[in-house]
């Protein structure tokens, strides 16, 4: 074995490790911080997808928000979705002329999103801004993270038509 393969495979796990653990505190800060907003117990998607149907101030449907959140299960988002209509949060609304829907963000829905962002701002934003250049970090590791997500895509897909030895 190549020394110079394992220590990459090491940096690429130690890598993927810290994604998982940060994964895990964002999920937790948005429930968290969410749940104080909202007054109620949803799951991070349910958030996310709120923040993602009030975005630019226009309805999407499911397979935008499925796309946005690099998503394909598409029948779990449109659950989520009804979660949050039931909640009045969200409402379903005809897109365009045609017979589909996508959904808005309600005055109660947007109240909830603006009070998240009030919380987000005054619990974590100056912690964040403490951090040398952090706008630069921010850009260069959202660029990075772009690539990667490329490439693992790439990969996943790859994974696809290998079959395993083992089967």
């Amino acid at each position: 074995m190549d020394i110079g393969t394992s220590v990459f495979d090491n940096k690429v796990s130690d890598f993927e490790w810290s994604l998982v653990r940060f994964y895990e505190a964002f999920s937790r800060f948005v429930t968290e911080t969410g749940s104080i907003s909202l007054g109620n117990d949803l799951k991070l998607s349910e958030h996310l997808i709120l923040h993602i149907v009030r975005m630019q101030g226009r309805a999407k449907n499911s397979a935008t928000i499925a796309r946005l959140m690099n998503r394909d299960d598409v029948p779990n988002i449109q659950y989520s979705l009804r979660k949050l209509e039931t909640a009045g949060l969200i409402a379903k609304v005809r897109d365009g002329k045609s017979n589909q829907f996508a959904y808005a963000v309600t005055s109660q829905g947007q109240m909830a999103a603006s009070k998240y962002e009030d919380i987000k701002a005054a619990i974590l934003m100056d912690r964040l801004q403490e951090i040398d250049k952090v706008p630069d970090k921010l850009d260069t590791m959202t660029r990075f993270l772009s690539i990667l997500t490329g490439v693992y895509e790439e990969a996943a897909r790859g994974s696809a038509t290998i079959t395993s030895p083992l089967a």
